[in-house]
């Protein structure tokens, strides 16, 4: 990643959560000003009434300063909200868009508050940017995406489908509404270029959006330094958070679900990739746009983001009992609905046009994550 000669301002929702927070710190260390926007529902610091959580103070104490990140406990569901942000901040020139709620399995079950948060929150994001003339978004994707795929490692040439859960599929929609909004501003563009040329007059506005979708794998880890990670509201959904709870010995054992699969040792293979290249990413994203745009190429494009190396469930209980130096009681119980037998990324996509890759080892991955856990068994709420 390059460092910028002057700082443009990026809003990042969901900007305190598990990726948000960590793409949040690789921004500022790349040399932008960031605000923050998070509802704080799916972190332990829910509920707080701080002027700035924890996780943001924290990001300041690594990068070494005392000046508060722009803070907004906001939910993308409230429009007015929304526009008082962007009212507040007129240097906003992009979004990265991390906000949502992300459960897996909690989707089948609250279905409509998925779609109204995911898909109704986004459109009102995506109105109050056009309405404050700010086309630029970095989208959070997901695998989820590509459902069951027919061919691994899995390119971005894959089918997307209407994926398995609730959460797939909001992500699936939203990726077909951000290229469809990008295709028509395109047309909007031409139409107005047109009728500008027709008066006689010079073309000055610019209605065209650039949207990058990053369809990433399995985030895991935590920042080096202890002071930023994963902190779920209530149990974790994920295999890795769930094991360092198990580690602290909050959590009992973990669950294996299925031992079944046509894998080397029947459990589920997934793609893990370190949350500091996951949010490197992110702003490798951001910088592709900015390339491209000064060169008068808008677009809108998926790029995968994974390790592109594949572990079992039982692979990763190995190394993260490992990392915490004795072994970790698990069950096997019967499989989950909607899990495939294999998810693993080409992420060469991605190495080639964002010049980005995944830079750090499952055993990176499960080191920074035992350190985070140890010194914060209760994530960002109260040690007391």
């Amino acid at each position: 990643m390059s460092t910028k000669n002057s700082a443009e301002t990026v809003l990042v929702t969901g900007g305190c959560g598990y990726v948000g927070s960590h793409t949040v710190l690789s921004l500022l260390e790349s040399g932008y000003k960031v605000v923050v926007l998070d509802n704080l529902c799916n972190t332990t610091e829910s509920g707080t009434t701080a002027a700035t959580p924890e996780a943001l103070k924290r990001i300041q104490t690594i990068v070494g300063t005392d000046k508060p990140i722009p803070f907004y406990p906001v939910d993308i569901v409230d429009r007015a909200a929304l526009v008082k942000i962007f009212q507040a901040h007129p240097e906003i020139s992009s979004v990265i868009h991390c906000a949502g709620l992300k459960a897996v399995g909690e989707s089948g079950r609250r279905p409509l508050d998925y779609y109204n948060v995911n898909i109704s929150g986004t459109l009102n994001l995506l109105q109050v940017m056009e309405d404050f003339d700010v086309r630029r978004m970095v989208f959070s994707s997901s695998a989820t995406v590509y459902g069951d795929p027919p061919k691994i490692p899995i390119p971005e040439t894959s089918p997307i489908i209407a994926s398995m859960s609730t959460y797939g599929r909001t992500k699936v929609f939203l990726e077909h509404i951000l290229q469809d909004l990008c295709v028509a501003s395109e047309i909007k563009q031409k139409e107005y270029e047109q009728e500008q040329k027709r008066l006689g007059a010079e073309a000055v506005k610019n209605y065209r959006w650039s949207a990058l979708l990053l369809r990433y794998f399995n985030p895991v880890g935590a920042h080096s330094s202890g002071q930023i990670g994963e902190s779920p509201f209530g149990t974790p959904a994920n295999l890795t958070p769930f094991l360092a709870q198990v580690a602290v010995g909050n959590l009992e054992k973990l669950s294996v679900y299925g031992n079944d699969y046509p894998t080397k040792d029947g459990t589920c293979i997934r793609d893990y990739l370190h949350v500091v290249d996951c949010a490197n990413g992110h702003v490798a994203a951001l910088q592709k746009i900015e390339r491209e745009e000064a060169c008068n190429n808008y677009q809108c494009k998926a790029y995968n983001l994974g390790a592109g190396i594949g572990y079992t469930v039982l692979e990763v209980i190995r190394a993260f009992s490992k990392a915490v130096g004795r072994d970790l009681p698990y069950v096997i119980v019967p499989r989950r609905s909607g899990d495939v037998p294999n998810l693993t990324s080409d992420a060469s996509l991605a190495n080639k046009e964002l010049n980005w890759k995944a830079e750090r080892s499952l055993d990176d991955m499960c080191i920074d994550l035992w350190r985070w856990q140890s010194q914060n068994p209760r994530g960002y709420s109260s040690q007391k």
